[in-house]
């Protein structure tokens, strides 16, 4: 065997380096099972990850029927017979027949030894024992978990079926199509969604280029439409350059994560009622947070100062937060920024196509006459570093956008992968997008309208002592402060007034301050306002839902119930306008009537209506 040993270690690297005491431990102990249910030794188990003697025990089992090759070389007799190996050199079979030859030569003890372990391993074969079953995550368990505390706290979201009617806007139908209901929660805020003029710019576009971009800006998804809803964008406010992204979520993430990231020991700035998209993009980022209450000038300044002078600084706000419908202090926070030397990031995603001569925002707004001068530069807007915005609520497409100078649009085209991995928007999409935000900077009709009829929806719910939360914008928030009461409130609209408005609770809004949010529209003429103040002061009762007294008698509530100062609308009556009652009552009947025949190119001859009762 000594000998046997050294012939082999010639040829086998396993035996070359392991000493013979190794080898007989090895051959000698039989803890391991086999795949047929017996036993093998440790050597047998080492052997079977050998290419060869792998192989050729394979073959022997397959041959006898049985696993049990024991004892110290007993596997490597299967090299010994007459079977074919599936090998590229199959002269390596014969290896074990010619250092072993026939097992007539093997000295008889071994022989002996051989049998015996193997009639103790056929004594102690039998069935497999079941592998004990080891623990594993509980998925579905932990869905599940997640799931019940949203019912539980009354905060799971529910969707309600609402297919929007193009030739009958606001109406909508449910899952029957002749079940009606009006709706009065949309971010189509000026109904282009059924524009004529942005219609048939996306048939006509979808018809010669197709339903799909193909891929993304990088390969196969750049085309003239990109190239031309940018330039159009870049345009709206007023800067070198614009990028288009998948939507404004995906815009907001992906610039502020990147430059967040790319800016050495950047700082980020963030208002505390940002949406989730900057927050989001904040995280992503990796950068310091500092977090400034909302609106509140001597905060920020406060951590401004804080700062080094030298550290990047990035403020992120909105210009109109949209459930609650605040405005932003923009040209204060300019001021900050200019002051530390901070760059600014505003979100002007439910402002867009609402404000402005143009439609840009609120930052256009208030400049307004240098605006409808043509004299953007050293405006409030051309200080803006970066502004997003999208293209899926005013201009009734879908997408997001950034603009600003054309350095900081190329780092983010160059490095967002928000960006560079993201499908390009349709041809079709784009086409359309640019249609409505060239309609909306020529034509202020829909705007115009749809601030009148914020004006008179908000006065109706405010005479009915219902709890509407003060703001100058277009935003109607009413105040529920209870998550399940919303959702009755909504589900109660719906089912038995034909209204639907979606509740708005946690994490959209703090709890405790859940609220219905209505949005009226062009379309939402006083047939459709009088039914809403109906309906809504009926459910009130019903549920017995705080109206505005009963928050005053609690010392008030994010702002209702509240006494100040009357919030005067960003909308000026002179903007619209508007100099007295009588013109007032004029125009809004005027309005009134080509809102009802629900003709959008009677109501492009607005302007010059309202020019007239000037």
């Amino acid at each position: 065997m000594e000998t046997l040993l050294r012939q082999s270690r010639s040829m086998c690297p396993f035996l070359n380096k392991t000493s013979p005491a190794t080898l007989r431990s090895l051959s000698t102990t039989t803890r391991h099972v086999s795949p047929g249910g017996g036993t093998m030794s440790n050597l047998q188990v080492l052997a079977r990850r050998c290419p060869v003697m792998g192989k050729a025990m394979n073959a022997q089992a397959a041959k006898s029927g049985t696993n049990l090759l024991n004892g110290v070389f007993g596997g490597v007799r299967a090299y010994g017979g007459k079977a074919k190996m599936h090998t590229s050199r199959p002269q390596k079979a014969s290896v074990a027949s010619d250092l072993l030859g026939d097992e007539s030569h093997v000295p008889i003890h071994h022989t002996q030894k051989r049998k015996t372990q193997a009639q103790q391993a056929a004594a102690t074969s039998g069935p497999k024992p079941a592998a004990p079953k080891l623990a594993t995550f509980d998925y579905e368990g932990f869905y599940n978990t997640e799931l019940d505390k949203k019912h539980k706290d009354k905060s799971y979201r529910y969707f309600n079926n609402i297919n929007r009617l193009a030739q009958e806007f606001p109406q909508a139908h449910m899952t029957a199509r002749d079940e009606r209901v009006t709706v009065w929660c949309s971010n189509d805020y000026l109904g282009m969604g059924r524009n004529p003029q942005v219609l048939k710019a996306m048939h006509e576009t979808l018809d010669t280029y197709g339903s799909g971009a193909g891929g993304t800006r990088n390969i196969s998804g750049h085309n003239q439409h990109a190239v031309a809803l940018e330039s159009t964008i870049a345009r709206l406010h007023a800067q070198e350059a614009a990028l288009v992204f998948s939507s404004c979520y995906v815009a907001n993430d992906a610039t502020l994560a990147t430059l967040g990231s790319k800016l050495p020991n950047c700082v980020i700035l963030s208002d505390s009622m940002n949406h989730a998209s900057m927050i989001q993009g904040i995280r992503h980022s990796g950068a310091k947070k500092l977090v400034f209450k909302h609106n509140n000038l001597a905060d920020l300044e406060a951590k401004l100062a804080s700062l080094p002078p030298d550290v990047p600084k990035i403020i992120a706000f909105e210009s109109v937060y949209s459930m609650c419908g605040s405005i932003g202090p923009i040209e204060e926070i300019c001021d900050l920024a200019d002051k530390y030397g901070a760059i600014t990031f505003l979100d002007e995603v439910h402002a867009v196509g609402m404000y402005g001569p143009h439609g840009a925002g609120v930052a256009e707004h208030l400049d307004y006459e240098a605006h409808v001068a043509g004299r953007p530069k050293g405006t409030i807007m051309d200080r803006i570093d970066i502004i997003t915005g999208t293209l899926g609520k005013a201009y009734g497409c879908v997408g997001g956008y950034i603009a600003g100078s054309a350095k900081m649009v190329d780092t983010i085209r160059s490095l967002a992968p928000g960006f560079i991995f993201t499908t390009s928007l349709p041809p079709a999409t784009m086409a359309g997008a640019k249609t409505a935000i060239e309609y909306q900077m020529e034509f202020q009709g829909d705007r115009r309208l749809q601030q009148l009829h914020t004006r008179s929806t908000k006065q109706a719910l405010v005479e009915k002592g219902l709890p509407v939360m003060p703001n100058p914008s277009h935003i109607i928030p009413v105040l529920v402060g209870n998550a399940e009461l919303a959702k009755q409130a909504s589900d109660l609209l719906l089912k038995d007034w034909g209204i639907y408005v979606q509740a708005i609770n946690y994490p959209t809004v703090p709890v405790g301050e859940e609220r219905l949010r209505f949005t009226p529209t062009p379309g939402h003429v006083e047939k459709y306002q009088k039914e809403l103040v109906i309906a809504l002061d009926a459910v009130w009762n019903q549920l017995d839902i705080k109206r505005t007294a009963d928050w005053a008698k609690q010392g008030g509530f994010v702002g209702v119930g509240v006494d100040a100062e009357e919030v005067e609308p960003l909308w000026t009556d002179e903007q619209l306008g508007l100099h007295d009652r009588a013109e007032k009552a004029g125009l809004r009947v005027l309005e009134e009537e080509k809102a009802i025949q629900g003709s959008i190119d009677e109501m492009g001859e607005l302007p010059h209506a309202v020019a007239a009762a000037a």
